[in-house]
């Protein structure tokens, strides 16, 4: 038991899900602009985790308040840290069943609405490793409306992933909450480190990110992050923004213009692979 313990912590946690806007690719680079000394993490957009895992992988002991709107994926993530057992068997069933007759068996899962918390949560993976991009899209009634992906071999179960995030999700530092990013900052105190990704301004009238919760975040929401932004600041935490290189975002942080940095990225998640490369995104620091 203490050999497959330390193999554990010995091994990185990743995201256990793609998620629109994830940092997994970009980690190389917001790390080198993580502050290097801070005392509490706060991150109100957390979605697949990735800048909360990397954080974690570099100190066990760092105190964590990370929070999303999207309440399945909160439940996810407090499934893993406590029942993740049980969620590997559900995963388990679903792979079987898939791999059987994969289209009729996906839409299946996709039509279902289960209130059984394990069930809600592996439908969710289920559909996230299935689905077409591994976009997790709603829409304006809350309804999950993406179609199947083509997948040679998916892998829905990832045990030893989940394994891992279970233990690092169960450290009595990283609180978990789903909630509005005002009500989640409310803590921050100087020398907090906070990290916003939002989802982000479009370029442009066709650009639109689809929603990942039923509630779209326009420019008004943009406008109370930057308010939000502003106290923190004048609190004394560092913040680090990632958004895109939106002409409305770079107005309303103007006044940050000396530490706006672009940063050039591909996403990974969009129905067009031709339009997968050569987007730039913008870091908003007050650092």
């Amino acid at each position: 038991m203490k050999q497959q313990y330390k193999q554990i912590t010995a091994l990185v946690p990743k995201p256990f899900v793609k998620w629109a806007g994830g940092k997994r690719q970009l980690l190389p680079i917001l790390s080198q602009h993580i502050p290097k000394n801070f005392d509490t993490y706060f991150e109100p957009f957390l979605g697949g985790g990735a800048v909360l895992f990397h954080l974690i992988s570099k100190n066990s002991q760092l105190k964590c308040f990370v929070s999303d709107l999207n309440s399945t994926l909160i439940l996810s993530y407090v499934t893993i840290r406590d029942k993740v057992d049980e969620l590997i068997m559900s995963l388990e069933e679903h792979s079987e069943n898939y791999f059987k007759n994969p289209e009729e068996y996906y839409y299946q899962v996709r039509d279902n609405n289960p209130k059984n918390q394990i069930d809600q949560v592996s439908r969710l993976i289920f559909l996230n490793k299935t689905c077409f991009n591994g976009l997790y899209r709603v829409n304006s009634k809350g309804k999950f409306n993406v179609p199947i992906g083509k997948y040679v071999n998916p892998n829905i179960v990832n045990k030893e992933n989940l394994q891992i995030l279970s233990h690092v999700l169960q450290s009595k530092g990283i609180s978990i909450k789903c909630e509005d990013f005002t009500t989640a900052l409310r803590k921050a105190q100087e020398d907090d480190f906070v990290y916003l990704d939002p989802p982000y301004q479009p370029v442009s009238s066709t650009a639109n990110f689809t929603s990942y919760t039923n509630d779209n975040f326009d420019y008004k929401d943009q406008e109370r992050l930057f308010i939000e932004f502003k106290k923190l600041d004048s609190k004394g935490c560092k913040i680090m923004l990632s958004n895109s290189k939106s002409q409305e975002v770079i107005e309303l942080f103007s006044e940050y213009s000396d530490n706006i940095i672009e940063i050039n990225t591909n996403r990974f998640i969009n129905s067009n692979s031709k339009k997968r490369t050569g987007h730039t995104e913008i870091l908003i620091k007050n650092y």
